[in-house]
């Protein structure tokens, strides 16, 4: 798997996947309607709503051999929310910070609605 990469006049800069998921996981939770990312347990296959500290194991983040970033995001959303409302803000919201937080293109947003949660 390779990581991301810019090169300046100065040298060769890498970004690790962690460092992409943890943003874009950051960015997503705020996006309205979001409830937060999903861990699914494929042998079960049981979903459940990641705490803040583990927000990456939601995400799977790839790099091409273009440079450009593909994210999956496994969400939960609110109860009574427009999904494709919620996903296309989370998908310009997210491909605008990312771009200009790691000055790469992203090629492609995955979005699994894992569950609906409802929020008091």
């Amino acid at each position: 798997m390779m990581n991301g990469h810019m090169d300046t006049h100065l040298g060769k800069v890498t970004i690790d996947h962690d460092v992409i998921a943890t943003y874009a996981g950051s960015v997503a939770v705020e996006c309205f309607g979001i409830v937060g990312m999903a861990a699914v347990n494929m042998k079960d296959g049981l979903v459940k709503l990641l705490k803040r500290d583990y927000i990456t194991h939601g995400i799977n983040v790839t790099v091409n051999e273009d440079n450009k970033i593909t994210i999956d995001f496994h969400v939960i959303v609110s109860y009574g929310v427009s999904i494709p409302t919620v996903t296309d803000n989370l998908i310009e919201t997210v491909k605008y910070k990312v771009e200009s937080f790691t000055g790469m293109e992203l090629e492609k947003i995955n979005i699994y609605v894992e569950g609906v949660r409802v929020i008091d």
